[in-house]
């Protein structure tokens, strides 16, 4: 192993440090952690001094370079808490009391700046506060309990609420609709709701969350509603809809978008009908299905759905039906070519952003209220989407293929 060499500055600097650590008789961690704690009051004690001698415009005992009628006026005992314990420091005032110190807030009781976002940020992360307790007493020293926790994060609140009601673009090359369901108290009951969320992709190809509202039970007249809001806040035209087949979706859609065009989720639609199927007839099922949602085009698939017609509607024929039923709705794709049909086909791009909010929420069985679920869904969803950063890989041929299919509404 080759050692590393110092400069000549690291060399002095860890040449101080052993002399210091040599004087304060330093002999095991609790030292250290005393030694900083010293450390620290001695920096900010200095600092608070340094301010007031700005402040005031003379230093202490400098009374010849005095011109003003305030002065000091003793000192304040204060009790900080610092990632190494509490910290004991003597603040300066001033007479008038006009003293308002940036190194200390005058009601700041701790330098540990980050305590609250990290709350946040393990809130954010589907921690319980139980979960909590132990990191932030030893990092802190401080404890932790449900009130205290909820009086941080619902600091997040009115940030959530300007974040669903901005500003977005006027074009979404495809969103994604659907919806989760989240067991909430209501009235003395518990409920279910369901929390819709809406994902975009715009002409860049970047993904984004353009809102999630907590609603009741999933329906196309609140679909309605919340692309109403999406139209308010700027969308003026959306390509491709891309939703499962809830009943009243599509008509709710071409309500407030009437050119966009519907594809519904392939996945939903071959859940639904292998729902009840035999677990021995499942994988010949599934091998007639592919061949109508992977077939080379429309004609190859209907032809594809014939077949499976004759193969399987005297075991069961409601597939066949709900295929036929719902088939002006998940044919679009076939049209294009296979980036597009990939991006399309499926609401994985939701359903995977969904997963995500499962996990960090699977610790809280009931949530007390509408706004703790929207805060624990909003703060996982800012921690989610900081990997959100990039375009996707192919969307300079989906771009390309847009820009023909949709020719007449792309922007110049």
């Amino acid at each position: 192993m080759v050692k590393r060499k110092r400069s000549l500055e690291e060399r002095e600097r860890r040449a101080k440090i052993r002399e210091l650590l040599q004087m304060s008789n330093i002999t095991s961690m609790d030292d250290i952690q005393n030694l900083f704690k010293d450390t620290i009051a001695e920096f900010m004690e200095n600092g608070l001094d340094a301010e007031l001698d700005d402040e005031l415009g003379y230093s202490k005992y400098d009374y010849k370079n005095k011109d003003t009628s305030n002065s000091r006026n003793g000192h304040s005992p204060k009790t900080l808490r610092t990632s190494f314990g509490n910290v004991d420091i003597a603040v300066p005032r001033d007479r008038n009391g006009d003293f308002d110190p940036v190194i200390l807030k005058k009601n700041q009781t701790s330098i540990s700046h980050d305590v609250e976002e990290k709350i946040i940020s393990m809130y954010a992360k589907g921690m319980t506060t139980r979960d909590m307790e132990t990191p932030i007493q030893n990092i802190y020293g401080l404890e932790v309990s449900d009130t205290t926790i909820s009086r941080i994060t619902d600091k997040i609140l009115p940030v959530a609420k300007e974040w669903q009601q901005r500003p977005l673009e006027p074009l979404y090359a495809v969103v994604f609709l659907d919806a989760i369901h989240y067991p909430v108290r209501s009235e003395g009951q518990i409920i279910k709701k369901a929390v819709y969320i809406a994902i975009g992709i715009n002409l860049e190809g970047r993904k984004e969350v353009l809102g999630m509202w907590v609603g009741e039970n999933e329906s196309a007249k609140f679909w309605a509603t919340i692309l109403n809001g999406i139209k308010h806040r700027g969308v003026d035209d959306i390509l491709i809809a891309c939703t499962d087949n809830l009943t009243g979706f599509s008509q709710a859609i071409e309500a407030v978008y009437p050119q966009t065009e519907i594809q519904n989720c392939i996945i939903h639609q071959i859940r639904n009908s292998t729902k009840y199927v035999s677990y021995k007839d499942i994988k010949a099922l599934m091998h007639d299905l592919k061949a109508i949602y992977a077939a080379v085009d429309e004609p190859a698939a209907l032809e594809a759905l014939e077949h499976f017609s004759e193969t399987w509607d005297a075991k069961y024929p409601s597939i066949t039906l709900s295929w036929r039923s719902n088939w002006a709705n998940l044919s679009p794709y076939f049209k294009y070519p296979e980036e597009l049909r990939r991006l399309i086909y499926t609401t994985n791009a939701i359903e995977g952003f969904n997963r995500q909010l499962r996990k960090v929420t699977k610790a809280k069985s009931v949530f007390p209220t509408d706004d703790s679920l929207l805060k624990r869904l909003y703060l996982a969803m800012m921690d989610i989407t900081k990997k959100w950063t990039g375009r996707r890989p192919d969307w300079s041929k989906i771009h390309a293929q847009l820009a023909v299919y949709f020719a007449d509404r792309m922007p110049n």
